[in-house]
């Protein structure tokens, strides 16, 4: 079966210049529809490559977020299972002064138990919303995860001990001891 364009020419009614100008003017629209194709082609595959780095980017994100609050919920965990398992009783009648954010807070416990904590052996520190008493060294492990859960430490507390030293110091430089002095 022969094309339209050959019958045509056979039958004489066109001739073979307007033929090959027909045919020249066919491969250039078909070549400027397969680059109008391949550059839509390419704009759609761009967009869509876009789309997915930008999803991939928002879930890496995500996934820190949701790492970094495992992680605090984890800390959490552990400093509530260090203060339960270490704390020790407050039972007593001695009042143990402390202070928390500017405030002082007061608590009960036996004349041994304020011993330690004056000594520094043991800690105050909060626990939804209680206050518990613990030994230095898991004080310490709990101030490595969390320093704000440790309220009140003796042995750190050098404010007190500090101010007294200098104040017994500076009290007897003003006066001059006399050679001979008898008693």
């Amino acid at each position: 079966m022969a094309s339209l364009q050959d019958q045509l020419l056979k039958a004489g009614l066109a001739d073979k210049n307007s033929a090959k100008n027909a045919r020249a003017e066919k491969r250039k629209k078909q070549k400027l529809k397969n680059k109008n194709q391949q550059v839509e082609a390419d704009a759609a595959k761009i967009a869509a490559e876009q789309a997915t780095a930008e999803k991939k980017e928002r879930d890496r994100q995500l996934n820190a977020e949701q790492q970094q609050e495992r992680e605090k919920r984890s800390v959490a965990a552990q400093i509530k299972q260090l203060i339960t398992v270490n704390k020790q009783s407050r039972d007593g009648d001695t009042l143990l002064n402390f202070t928390h954010e500017n405030v002082v807070k007061r608590m009960y416990v036996s004349a041994a138990v304020h011993k330690q904590v004056t000594k520094g052996r043991l800690a105050v520190v909060a626990l939804d919303g209680a206050y518990e008493l613990v030994p230095s060294p898991v004080a310490d492990k709990i101030a490595q995860r969390d320093e704000s859960v440790v309220v009140y430490r003796a042995d750190l507390d050098t404010s007190n001990n500090e101010g007294q030293q200098e104040d017994e110091g500076d009290w007897y430089a003003d006066y001059e001891i006399p050679d001979d002095l008898t008693w």
